[in-house]
Protein backbone atom coordinates (compact mmCIF):
# COMPACT_ATOMS: atom_id res chain seq x y z
CA UNK A 1 0.00 0.00 0.00
CA UNK A 2 2.90 2.23 0.90
CA UNK A 3 4.90 1.43 -2.47
CA UNK A 4 7.99 0.54 -0.32
CA UNK A 5 9.95 -2.82 -0.45
CA UNK A 6 10.63 -4.80 2.79
CA UNK A 7 13.84 -4.61 3.10
CA UNK A 8 16.02 -7.88 1.81
CA UNK A 9 17.64 -8.61 4.99
CA UNK A 10 14.36 -8.14 6.85
CA UNK A 11 12.49 -10.87 4.55
CA UNK A 12 14.75 -13.17 5.08
CA UNK A 13 14.56 -13.09 8.68
CA UNK A 14 11.12 -13.33 8.69
CA UNK A 15 11.11 -16.31 5.78
CA UNK A 16 13.29 -18.01 7.88
CA UNK A 17 11.02 -17.91 11.35
CA UNK A 18 8.45 -19.05 9.12
CA UNK A 19 10.14 -21.92 7.63
CA UNK A 20 11.38 -22.97 11.35
CA UNK A 21 7.51 -22.62 12.34
CA UNK A 22 6.44 -25.29 8.86
CA UNK A 23 9.03 -27.88 9.99
CA UNK A 24 7.99 -28.28 13.01
CA UNK A 25 4.49 -28.59 11.93
CA UNK A 26 5.69 -31.12 8.97
CA UNK A 27 7.83 -33.04 11.55
CA UNK A 28 4.92 -33.83 14.26
CA UNK A 29 4.65 -37.41 15.00
CA UNK A 30 1.48 -39.68 16.13
CA UNK A 31 1.17 -41.79 19.49
CA UNK A 32 3.54 -44.52 17.90
CA UNK A 33 6.26 -41.83 16.79
CA UNK A 34 5.24 -41.58 13.20
CA UNK A 35 5.29 -38.72 11.13
CA UNK A 36 1.46 -37.09 10.45
CA UNK A 37 2.75 -36.19 7.03
CA UNK A 38 1.07 -32.90 7.95
CA UNK A 39 1.24 -30.00 5.30
CA UNK A 40 -0.42 -26.61 5.93
CA UNK A 41 -1.32 -25.73 1.70
CA UNK A 42 -2.42 -22.78 2.34
CA UNK A 43 0.75 -20.80 3.14
CA UNK A 44 0.13 -17.35 1.89
CA UNK A 45 0.73 -13.69 3.52
CA UNK A 46 -2.88 -13.81 4.85
CA UNK A 47 -1.20 -16.65 6.74
CA UNK A 48 2.16 -15.60 8.09
CA UNK A 49 1.65 -13.09 11.26
CA UNK A 50 4.63 -11.02 12.04
CA UNK A 51 4.26 -9.73 15.68
CA UNK A 52 5.09 -6.35 17.26
CA UNK A 53 7.93 -8.38 19.28
CA UNK A 54 9.67 -8.88 16.04
CA UNK A 55 8.26 -12.65 15.17
CA UNK A 56 7.04 -14.67 12.39
CA UNK A 57 4.30 -17.05 13.09
CA UNK A 58 2.96 -19.53 10.68
CA UNK A 59 -1.31 -19.49 11.47
CA UNK A 60 -4.48 -21.16 10.56
CA UNK A 61 -4.15 -24.62 9.26
CA UNK A 62 -7.90 -25.36 8.56
CA UNK A 63 -6.79 -26.89 5.29
CA UNK A 64 -3.77 -28.68 6.76
CA UNK A 65 -3.71 -32.27 5.42
CA UNK A 66 -2.34 -35.27 7.07
CA UNK A 67 -1.43 -37.67 5.22
CA UNK A 68 -3.45 -40.61 6.36
CA UNK A 69 -6.65 -39.12 7.64
CA UNK A 70 -9.86 -40.84 6.30
CA UNK A 71 -11.04 -37.81 4.48
CA UNK A 72 -9.86 -37.17 0.92
CA UNK A 73 -10.06 -33.77 -0.89
CA UNK A 74 -12.58 -34.65 -4.18
CA UNK A 75 -10.85 -34.64 -7.35
CA UNK A 76 -11.25 -31.96 -9.55
CA UNK A 77 -11.18 -29.22 -5.91
CA UNK A 78 -8.69 -27.28 -5.09
CA UNK A 79 -7.84 -26.05 -1.63
CA UNK A 80 -5.64 -22.68 -1.07
CA UNK A 81 -4.88 -19.69 -2.76
CA UNK A 82 -4.14 -20.11 -6.62
CA UNK A 83 -1.27 -17.63 -6.50
CA UNK A 84 0.87 -19.91 -4.11
CA UNK A 85 -0.03 -22.81 -4.76
CA UNK A 86 2.90 -25.24 -6.76
CA UNK A 87 2.47 -26.77 -9.90
CA UNK A 88 1.49 -30.17 -8.70
CA UNK A 89 -1.08 -28.59 -6.12
CA UNK A 90 -3.13 -26.82 -8.99
CA UNK A 91 -2.08 -30.03 -10.78
CA UNK A 92 -4.55 -32.48 -8.22
CA UNK A 93 -1.40 -34.46 -7.58
CA UNK A 94 0.45 -35.77 -4.12
CA UNK A 95 1.53 -32.83 -1.92
CA UNK A 96 4.23 -32.99 0.51
CA UNK A 97 6.07 -30.67 2.95
CA UNK A 98 7.34 -29.15 -0.29
CA UNK A 99 4.48 -27.63 -1.60
CA UNK A 100 4.48 -25.56 1.53
CA UNK A 101 8.48 -24.61 0.85
CA UNK A 102 7.16 -23.60 -2.53
CA UNK A 103 4.40 -21.47 -1.17
CA UNK A 104 6.98 -19.89 1.46
CA UNK A 105 9.08 -19.52 -1.79
CA UNK A 106 6.15 -17.59 -3.52
CA UNK A 107 5.79 -14.62 -0.14
CA UNK A 108 9.48 -14.53 -0.18
CA UNK A 109 9.84 -13.43 -4.05
CA UNK A 110 6.69 -11.32 -4.17
CA UNK A 111 8.34 -9.58 -0.20
CA UNK A 112 11.51 -9.00 -1.60
CA UNK A 113 10.06 -7.45 -5.02
CA UNK A 114 6.94 -5.78 -4.00
CA UNK A 115 4.99 -7.50 -7.21
CA UNK A 116 3.27 -10.58 -7.63
CA UNK A 117 4.63 -13.41 -9.03
CA UNK A 118 1.77 -15.44 -10.38
CA UNK A 119 -1.39 -13.73 -9.54
CA UNK A 120 -3.55 -12.66 -13.06
CA UNK A 121 -6.49 -10.75 -13.16
CA UNK A 122 -8.60 -14.64 -13.35
CA UNK A 123 -8.41 -17.79 -11.82
CA UNK A 124 -7.61 -19.82 -15.04
CA UNK A 125 -4.91 -17.29 -16.07
CA UNK A 126 -3.24 -17.42 -12.53
CA UNK A 127 -3.47 -21.19 -12.40
CA UNK A 128 -1.48 -21.33 -16.17
CA UNK A 129 1.05 -19.21 -15.06
CA UNK A 130 1.61 -21.67 -11.70
CA UNK A 131 1.21 -24.39 -14.00
CA UNK A 132 4.15 -23.04 -16.26
CA UNK A 133 5.90 -21.57 -13.02
CA UNK A 134 8.30 -19.41 -15.27
CA UNK A 135 10.15 -17.72 -12.54
CA UNK A 136 12.05 -14.53 -13.31
CA UNK A 137 15.16 -13.73 -11.07
CA UNK A 138 14.63 -11.49 -8.63
CA UNK A 139 17.15 -9.21 -10.20
CA UNK A 140 15.93 -8.85 -13.37
CA UNK A 141 13.10 -6.95 -11.29
CA UNK A 142 15.68 -4.94 -8.34
CA UNK A 143 18.92 -4.13 -9.73
CA UNK A 144 21.92 -5.26 -7.31
CA UNK A 145 19.34 -8.31 -5.58
CA UNK A 146 21.88 -9.76 -3.52
CA UNK A 147 23.39 -13.21 -5.72
CA UNK A 148 22.88 -15.64 -2.61
CA UNK A 149 19.58 -14.64 -1.55
CA UNK A 150 18.73 -15.05 -5.45
CA UNK A 151 19.91 -18.71 -5.53
CA UNK A 152 17.92 -19.76 -2.62
CA UNK A 153 14.48 -17.89 -3.62
CA UNK A 154 14.69 -20.35 -6.98
CA UNK A 155 16.04 -23.43 -5.43
CA UNK A 156 12.42 -23.00 -3.02
CA UNK A 157 10.51 -21.83 -6.42
CA UNK A 158 11.99 -25.09 -8.53
CA UNK A 159 9.35 -26.50 -10.85
CA UNK A 160 10.32 -29.73 -9.84
CA UNK A 161 9.70 -30.66 -6.07
CA UNK A 162 12.99 -32.96 -5.98
CA UNK A 163 14.82 -29.79 -7.13
CA UNK A 164 13.52 -27.71 -4.10
CA UNK A 165 14.79 -27.45 -0.83
CA UNK A 166 13.91 -31.41 1.03
CA UNK A 167 12.70 -30.13 4.65
CA UNK A 168 11.79 -26.04 5.75
CA UNK A 169 14.33 -26.14 7.88
CA UNK A 170 17.16 -26.33 4.77
CA UNK A 171 15.39 -23.26 3.57
CA UNK A 172 15.24 -21.97 6.93
CA UNK A 173 19.50 -22.27 7.46
CA UNK A 174 20.00 -21.50 3.80
CA UNK A 175 18.48 -17.98 4.84
CA UNK A 176 20.07 -17.60 7.74
CA UNK A 177 23.46 -18.47 6.44
CA UNK A 178 22.70 -15.42 3.89
CA UNK A 179 22.51 -13.49 6.11
CA UNK A 180 25.45 -14.55 8.31
CA UNK A 181 27.80 -14.36 5.28
CA UNK A 182 26.50 -10.80 4.74
CA UNK A 183 27.24 -10.05 8.65
CA UNK A 184 23.50 -8.91 8.96
CA UNK A 185 22.97 -8.98 12.49
CA UNK A 186 18.86 -9.44 11.89
CA UNK A 187 16.75 -10.78 14.92
CA UNK A 188 13.57 -9.80 16.22
CA UNK A 189 14.45 -6.76 18.22
CA UNK A 190 15.67 -5.70 14.18
CA UNK A 191 11.99 -6.83 13.04
CA UNK A 192 10.16 -5.06 15.41
CA UNK A 193 12.09 -1.89 15.26
CA UNK A 194 10.87 -2.10 11.43
CA UNK A 195 7.20 -3.35 12.27
CA UNK A 196 7.20 -0.41 14.47
CA UNK A 197 8.16 1.77 12.14
CA UNK A 198 5.70 1.11 9.93
CA UNK A 199 2.50 0.54 12.02
CA UNK A 200 3.24 2.93 14.64
CA UNK A 201 -0.22 5.03 14.52
CA UNK A 202 -2.02 1.30 14.60
CA UNK A 203 0.13 0.40 17.48
CA UNK A 204 -0.70 3.98 19.30
CA UNK A 205 -4.58 3.67 18.58
CA UNK A 206 -4.24 -0.26 20.22
CA UNK A 207 -2.46 1.16 23.36
CA UNK A 208 -4.59 4.11 23.96
CA UNK A 209 -7.58 1.81 23.73
CA UNK A 210 -5.77 -1.07 26.16
CA UNK A 211 -5.47 1.53 28.40
CA UNK A 212 -9.23 2.82 28.13
CA UNK A 213 -10.26 -1.10 29.03
CA UNK A 214 -7.46 -1.06 31.99
CA UNK A 215 -8.98 2.56 33.16
CA UNK A 216 -12.86 0.73 32.54
CA UNK A 217 -12.14 -2.34 34.51
CA UNK A 218 -10.27 -1.15 36.92
CA UNK A 219 -13.58 0.75 38.06
CA UNK A 220 -15.34 -2.51 38.64
CA UNK A 221 -15.66 -3.57 42.76
CA UNK A 222 -15.15 -6.89 41.32
CA UNK A 223 -15.87 -8.15 44.78
CA UNK A 224 -19.15 -6.52 45.05
CA UNK A 225 -20.52 -7.79 42.27
CA UNK A 226 -19.65 -11.14 43.17
CA UNK A 227 -21.44 -10.45 46.80
CA UNK A 228 -24.18 -8.91 44.45
CA UNK A 229 -24.85 -12.20 42.48
CA UNK A 230 -24.35 -14.01 45.65
CA UNK A 231 -27.71 -12.49 47.42
CA UNK A 232 -29.44 -12.67 44.09
CA UNK A 233 -28.37 -16.82 43.60
CA UNK A 234 -30.15 -17.21 47.12
CA UNK A 235 -32.97 -14.93 47.13
CA UNK A 236 -33.74 -16.97 43.68
CA UNK A 237 -32.90 -20.13 46.09
CA UNK A 238 -35.45 -19.50 48.65
CA UNK A 239 -38.14 -18.59 46.34
CA UNK A 240 -37.54 -22.02 44.41
CA UNK A 241 -37.74 -23.82 47.94
CA UNK A 242 -40.84 -22.01 48.70
CA UNK A 243 -42.83 -22.65 45.79
CA UNK A 244 -41.76 -26.26 45.33
CA UNK A 245 -42.87 -26.56 49.17
CA UNK A 246 -45.88 -28.75 50.02
CA UNK A 247 -48.78 -30.08 51.80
Amino acid sequence: ERGQRVPVELAARMCADAADGLHAAHELRGKNGQLLGLVHRDVTPHNLFVTYDGYTKVVDFGIAKVADRLSQTKAGTLKGKLAYMSPEQVRGAEVDRTTDIFALGVVLWELTTNQRLFRMETDLDTLEKVQACVVPPPSTVIPGYPPEQEMVVLKALAKRKQDRFQTAREFSRALQGFLMRQGAMVGPEEVSQYVRAVFGDRIQKREAHLAWASEVTSSVDVAKLRQMQGEESSVSYSQGSEQSSGP
